[in-house]
Parts: C-alpha cells; sequence; structure tokens
C-alpha cells in the first residue's frame, strides 16, 4: 500500500472544503490556501517553528483537496488515509514528497515542498482545463 497517506487529522480541517467541483470553489480553495501560506511564512519568518503545526496540516488538507478536485474525485471526509493510487493528474514524486511532508509537518523544508506541490498542482489544474476545453466539440 505504497500509495496511500495517513492523514489522521483530515476531518478536523474539513470545514474548509468547499463541496462542488466548480471553477468558484477551485478559487476559494486556491484562497484559503494563500491565506495559510501567508500565515505560515510569517510564523517560519519569525523562527516560530513550534507554532505551524495547525497551518501546515490545514495546508496539506488544503493541498491533497486540490490534488483530488483535479482529478475529479472526492475525499470522504470519516477516512484516515487517502489513496493516490487512481489520480492521474498529479506532480512527479507526489507521495515520496507528501509522506515527508506529512511525517515533518514543522519543519522549513516541508513548508517549502507544500508550497512547491501546490504550485505544480496549479499548473497542472490549468493545463487540464485547457485540454478539457479544447477536446470539447465546437471548443
Amino acid at each position: 500500500m505504497r500509495n496511500v497517506i495517513s492523514l489522521p487529522y483530515l476531518k478536523e480541517y474539513f470545514d474548509y472544503l468547499p463541496v462542488n467541483n466548480q471553477a468558484e470553489d477551485m478559487s476559494l480553495l486556491l484562497a484559503e490556501w494563500k491565506k495559510t501560506r501567508a500565515e505560515l511564512e510569517n510564523l517560519y519568518h519569525e523562527r516560530n517553528q513550534k507554532s505551524t503545526l495547525n497551518g501546515m496540516q490545514k495546508g496539506i488538507i488544503l493541498f491533497v483537496h486540490f490534488l483530488f478536485y483535479t482529478n475529479n474525485q472526492s475525499i470522504d471526509p470519516d477516512g484516515k488515509s487517502i489513496s493516490l493510487e487512481d489520480l492521474e493528474v498529479k506532480p512527479v514524486n507526489l507521495v515520496e514528497r507528501l509522506t515527508f511532508i506529512v511525517s515533518r509537518p514543522t519543519l522549513f523544508h516541508s513548508y517549502r515542498q507544500l508550497c512547491e506541490l501546490v504550485t505544480e498542482q496549479e499548473k497542472l489544474y490549468a493545463r487540464s482545463q485547457i485540454i478539457k476545453k479544447a477536446s470539447k466539440p465546437n471548443g
């Protein structure tokens, strides 16, 4: 079960997530990420690493939800782990990178890696939307 990530705090942050897979929900999700990212940036800048756990957990859940949205899949809020196996649109080395982040969420390197994953997924999402639009008849 190499493609499964344990997220015991999934339900705790699930209220931050939109319920439909629509462009406006994606915008809300990314706006929430930017707010969370700014808070984390300040904490790391102040070298207050111990206070970053909640923000990083929230950021991880926002990323995972974005990842699943991009792949037109949903997450079970009552689950304690998620499977990444059936996801087609995802960053390179996702499992290894996300496993590192989840196992050491307060490290600055984990924060930087999470930021990179979100940026990469944003690009992949934009690309998938362009391909989807181009493949529509009369599109």
